[in-house]
């Protein structure tokens, strides 16, 4: 029998794919469109309840106020037999916490590309009067094209009604909470950049800026203890990306941006700094790295109006409605002019100094894709195609190469993601098929069934010029299983011997010293499938040994 509705208004249900405090969510295609959607549904033990009614009406609300790429779109919403629901853009990817639990930290520029379009989403709901007072990882998705998408706005503040959001309760997550909303004040937009900065430290270090062993702890840190500069986790971070997060973790709501579009411009910046201060040394740059050279820049986010001059000349002072004397200076007409003036020339010169030859940029992007793999490739795959677009007699036959390694990279990726989702949607090719279901035992730690239908698959498309490039991946993943394997058998033996060391501990009376070792075990490898016998028999020592 079916744990989930076969229908909900006019949209058949296939299966369910969330749930959480005010909700449970589910995969739906229209009867008639036969359109994609995600059907939230609120229950019925809380749709007897008036304030989740308003509640749950009130997200809708947000919803219907808000048009931006980066924010679920929302279809319609109804009743079916008393049963609320609204039917909303399905995004056909993952969680920022699902990304941070698989990656743990990721790259830098990664982290500034999720930063400057979660502004954009912010931006569009701050100017609609909406702050979504949640925003954390599980609420920010990104699809297989990296967009983000901002969801879940179960407990925004509307400012045009106070009715709900008025009652001094304390109203977001722990550990992405600000310190006002943790003192049970109003949030404001600043509330919600600060969560966006405990959002971008996740993303950076692989943990958010406060934790503890209760809610209770959690808010009582964001409120008055001091986190850890992300610089001593990741030391390759940029000294101005981490300046940004550091402002956006003030306790004070007015020491932080004052919003959302001043600090998608403050991240824009990051990068075009970084690569500024790369210039002068990028033909010696070591192959591996967190700073790649003459990087494409992703394209501006959707902050919608004319930016005109005034996105370019203070770009803070501007936006703090004229009152400052030295805003207004820059607001004049005259000043304006010189500015611009000033900036062409400055423009020009920067980047005629800037530009690098060619050769230059070609080495440079070489010895990138000469190292290991890294979302880097993706970036020096663009400067060669820039490449051949200026001059393809001189690069198509030198870059050709490389373009095919960024290729399979791309694919690989592509497909280790469709398995993540576990072929919901179904590959398009047996053979990729084949590579899922691999990447899928992969991924839960079961090796041995990988290589084994690795090992099958290559041995069928050999030769096969049809699936040439689905063999290259094949036969590169089970290259890279076999070293993992190779690792994972020393692992193994490395912790069945401290296991056995514990066991002899025990048997002599030494309790403390196997506690230690089996304490250990857990603490470095608890979350590896592929070493769970060795996990539970550590956390089956300590279980048996616990007061």
């Amino acid at each position: 029998m079916s744990s989930h509705p076969s229908q909900i208004g006019p949209y058949l249900i296939t299966q369910k794919i969330g749930a959480g405090g005010m909700g449970t969510v589910y995969l739906g295609h229209h009867t008639d469109s036969h359109k994609v959607a995600a059907v939230k549904v609120l229950p019925s033990s809380m749709a007897r309840e008036a304030g989740f009614v308003a509640r749950f009406e009130r997200e809708i609300e947000s919803l219907r106020r808000l048009s931006n790429p980066h924010i679920i779109e929302l279809y319609e919403s109804g009743t079916d037999d008393d049963t609320y629901y609204y039917a909303m853009e399905y995004v056909d990817g993952e969680t920022l916490a699902d990304l941070i639990r698989r990656e743990k930290r990721l790259p830098w520029r990664q982290v500034v590309d999720i930063g400057i379009q979660t502004c954009s989403a912010l931006k569009s709901a701050h100017d609609a009067g909406i702050i979504h007072r949640d925003l954390k990882p599980s609420n920010l998705m990104l699809n297989d094209d990296g967009v983000v998408k901002l969801t879940d706005f179960g407990i925004a503040q509307v400012f045009a009604t106070s009715k709900l959001t008025a009652t001094g309760g304390i109203v977001g997550t722990a550990e992405f909470m600000s310190p006002e909303q943790a003192d049970g004040r109003r949030a404001s937009k600043q509330s919600d950049l600060y969560s966006l900065g405990a959002v971008l430290y996740a993303l950076i270090t692989g943990r958010p800026p406060f934790s503890g062993s209760t809610s209770s702890e959690v808010i009582h840190k964001h409120k008055y203890g001091q986190f850890e500069r992300p610089s001593l986790l990741v030391p390759e971070i940029p000294s101005w990306l981490e300046v940004i997060i550091c402002q956006l973790l003030e306790k004070e709501p007015e020491k932080r941006f004052p919003d959302a579009y001043v600090l998608a411009r403050q991240l824009e910046q990051v990068r075009k700094r970084v690569e500024l201060s790369m210039r002068d040394t990028i033909t010696s740059m070591p192959s591996q790295g967190d700073v790649g050279p003459t990087i494409a820049i992703s394209p501006e986010p959707d902050f919608g109006g004319a930016t005109m001059m005034k996105d370019l000349v203070g770009q803070e002072l501007e936006r703090l409605h004229g009152e400052h004397p030295i805003s207004a200076f820059f607001n004049r007409t005259p000043v304006l002019i010189l500015s611009l003036i000033l900036l062409i020339a400055g423009g020009f010169f920067w980047f005629r100094d800037t530009q690098l030859p060619a050769a230059e940029r070609f080495e440079a992007a070489r010895e990138i894709l000469d190292g290991d793999e890294s979302e880097q490739w993706l970036s020096a795959g663009k400067e060669m195609q820039a490449l051949i677009a200026e001059d393809p007699d001189t690069w198509q036959d030198e870059v050709a190469p490389y373009l095919d390694k960024v290729e399979l990279y791309r694919l690989k990726n592509t497909l280790g993601r469709k398995a993540r989702k576990t072929l919901r949607k179904g590959p398009n090719s047996e053979p990729e098929r084949l590579l899922l279901l691999a990447q899928n035992h992969r991924e839960q730690g079961d090796l041995a069934a990988a290589a084994k239908v690795l090992t099958a698959l290559t041995t069928l498309l050999n030769e096969n010029p049809e699936y040439a490039d689905l063999n290259q991946v094949g036969e590169q993943l089970l290259a890279e299983i076999s070293a993992e394997r190779e690792s994972m058998d020393n692992t193994q033996a490395m912790l069945i011997s401290a296991l056995d060391r514990a066991d002899r501990l025990q048997e002599d009376g030494n309790l403390e010293g196997a506690r230690q070792i089996w304490s250990s075990v857990l603490e470095l490898y608890e979350n590896e499938a592929a070493l769970k016998p060795h996990t539970a028999r550590a956390s089956a020592g300590l279980q048996a040994e616990s007061p």
